[in-house]
């Protein structure tokens, strides 16, 4: 399976994929807890990240454990490409897989610097790389389904990885699952439209919410505010990865346009908004 372009195995590991990640059952777990990252409420469970060594930028042969209440414990030695996995009395493998590709690989790929996530929709429009961003309840999930279901290939349904390469913004396909709802725990439904490699990122349109009679509008932002609005749409914030995230917003405000679209608040309208992005990225070369 395709996560974040690595190929996931439970319980095999294939010599031929040397790039892997390879999930692989262990019944003698060891967690050490004695360095937490993070401890928060998750989907309704406790979730905690904890290590043998100090969150540093610069660490080496560090183990990383993910601990979701119930369910899972993930294990990895930072630069490595096994990660262990022990199921507890709720665990399920849909439900590993769904914590291991919504939640623990974006942290292990911030944690290791291999990408940088946006929360963000992302589709092919003219076959260019174009994500949605928005506050929480602003459409994003709604926008991106919009345009799945005319028939755009979708890069990502919620987080965004991406990463820099000779001055261009690479967006990244994630995982071929889209969930247009809200249920906890859920992969959601498999896409078979599913972008297959990383393309330079085309633009950003920031999804702001206008009163349903309003016209539709599009503003370039720049200066302070394009990177308020990048900053605001991080998908994960490690004290430890500061630095490197100031460079990466940096990297991607002075490479990628970003714009406002005023969206009505009208469900009848998306059409009408769907045509005038879709014009919009015609148009721009």
């Amino acid at each position: 399976m395709l996560l974040y372009d690595y190929q996931i195995f439970f319980d095999k590991i294939d010599s031929n994929q040397p790039k892997s990640k390879i999930l692989k059952e262990s019944k003698a777990l060891l967690v050490d807890n004695s360095h937490i990252l993070l401890f928060s409420n998750n989907q309704n469970r406790k979730v905690a990240i904890t290590s043998d060594k100090a969150f540093t930028p610069d660490q080496t042969n560090q183990n990383i454990n993910f601990l979701v209440e119930d369910v899972v414990t993930f294990s990895v030695k930072k630069g490595e490409n096994t990660i262990f996995y022990r199921l507890y009395k709720e665990g399920t493998q849909e439900l590993a897989l769904y914590w291991l590709s919504h939640t623990f690989l974006p942290i292990l790929f911030t944690i290791e610097e291999i990408y940088y996530f946006l929360h963000a929709g992302a589709v092919l429009i003219e076959s260019k790389p174009v994500l949605f961003v928005a506050d929480s309840f602003g459409g994003k999930s709604t926008m991106t389904d919009f345009f799945i279901k005319k028939g755009h290939t979708m890069i990502s349904d919620d987080k965004v990885a991406v990463y820099e390469d000779n001055k261009n913004i690479m967006a990244v396909p994630s995982y071929p699952y889209h969930r247009p709802y809200r249920k906890v725990e859920d992969l959601g439904y498999s896409v078979e439209n599913f972008a297959k490699e990383p393309k330079v990122m085309h633009a950003i349109f920031n999804l702001v919410k206008a009163d349903e009679k309003d016209e539709i509008k599009i503003e370039e932002v720049l200066g302070v505010e394009k990177f308020r609005i990048l900053k605001f749409s991080t998908e994960v914030e490690l004290h430890l990865n500061n630095k490197s995230r100031f460079e990466m917003l940096s990297k991607i405000a002075n490479n990628v346009k970003l714009y406002n679209i005023f969206v009505p608040w009208d469900i009848n309208r998306l059409e009408e908004v769907y045509q005038t992005i879709v014009s919009f990225i015609k148009k721009d070369k």
